[in-house]
């Protein structure tokens, strides 16, 4: 008792990457002009490597007026412009072009690009560099993505950031519905990751609203899926917009899964609920609303199950008549109607609390 082994890690590494890391440009200079090889990467990361992770733009000019590779790989596989990973980075990124860096040098391991890079981590002005130096806009990974397909799976964090960046990409041709491995496109990718502002930006360029992957999901059924998860993202809005572009709704018989899986987000429960004229409430469908959920949302859960062995309002009714008209064109075609703007919302599915 009391005794534990103590473990060293000794990290392989030069003085000239330990400058460059920390980007003392002045100690770097020293070295570099003492022959220190600019190339040396004992610990797998040369020192051009560490300057661009670290974003110092004057180590990285240093590093590169003493002849370092621009395209140097790292024992992972990845060149220095796949570590340019910060906005602090464009001015490393444009010295290593300058110098000859290959833009379209994929990693060893997963296969991309700068521009997927670039598109993970939302940094428009460095897409920008990238395409302006010959940056193919649809080139594969290993797993079949795209920089959109990459772009699309992030979390909305970024604020117009990623918007901006996908507007980018697809005025220089990108494939709107490139599919990856797993046959998933950019929509079912937005969809997944509750990032609204993404999937409307698609779908009025044109993407599929109902294409299906290899598991036959479709950018709808990625919505719900992940719905429980990211509540803080208002995933009721994906869903919304999916079905106001004509998306297919989910089988009927199969709507007591979504309330499983949903029930925490009343949102979407209610805005898909509302998407059909008349679904058959089962009083069996208490089970699947966890009670502490049924107390948090009671106001809603009390409306939805008094609907069972009952016919929807002529209200709803009307706006079911009226979306089945309209059909994909709901979302362009409701807001053209000469009547107030909180009958529009209704039309167009947006959660009121209740169901009546």
């Amino acid at each position: 008792a009391g005794l534990w082994s103590l473990e060293y890690k000794r990290e392989l590494t030069t003085p000239l990457c330990l400058a460059a890391r920390r980007g003392h440009a002045a100690c770097l200079r020293h070295l570099l002009r003492r022959r220190a090889d600019p190339d040396l990467a004992p610990g797998g990361h040369g020192a051009l490597h560490e300057a661009c992770l670290g974003g110092h733009t004057d180590c990285v000019e240093l590093l590169l007026e003493h002849k370092a590779d621009p395209n140097l790989q790292s024992d992972e596989g990845l060149a220095p412009l796949h570590l340019c990973t910060t906005q602090d980075s464009l001015g490393c990124a444009k010295l290593l072009l300058r110098h000859g860096a290959t833009v379209n040098l994929p990693s060893d391991d997963g296969g991309e690009t700068a521009l997927h890079v670039a598109a993970r981590n939302c940094l428009c002005d460095h897409a920008r560099l990238y395409l302006r130096h010959g940056a193919h806009v649809d080139a594969r990974s290993a797993r079949e993505e795209t920089a959109l397909g990459v772009l699309c799976g992030q979390a909305p964090g970024a604020g117009e950031g990623c918007l901006q960046l996908c507007r980018l990409l697809a005025a220089h041709g990108a494939d709107i519905d490139a599919r990856d491995e797993t046959r998933r496109s950019p929509l079912h990718k937005a969809c997944g990751a509750a990032n609204a502002g993404l999937a409307r930006f698609l779908l009025r360029h044109g993407a599929d609203v109902n294409a299906i992957d290899y598991d036959g999901v479709s950018p709808l059924g990625c919505a719900l899926q992940n719905a429980a998860f990211k509540r803080e993202l208002q995933p009721h809005l994906t869903v919304q917009l999916l079905l106001n572009h004509g998306s297919q709704k989910i089988w009927p018989p199969a709507f007591v899964k979504v309330l499983k899986s949903c029930a925490a987000v009343p949102e979407i429960i209610e805005v898909l609920f509302n998407s059909y004229s008349q679904i058959p409430v089962s009083e069996k469908w208490t089970e699947a609303v966890p009670e502490e959920v049924f107390q948090q949302h009671q106001l809603f859960y009390e409306s939805f199950f008094r609907l069972a062995g009952t016919v929807r309002c002529l209200q709803h009714l009307c706006r079911s008549a009226i979306r089945k008209k309209f059909g994909s064109k709901c979302h362009c075609l409701i807001p053209l109607l000469p009547v107030p703007k909180p009958l529009h919302d209704y039309l167009l599915l947006a959660p009121e609390g209740v169901v009546l």
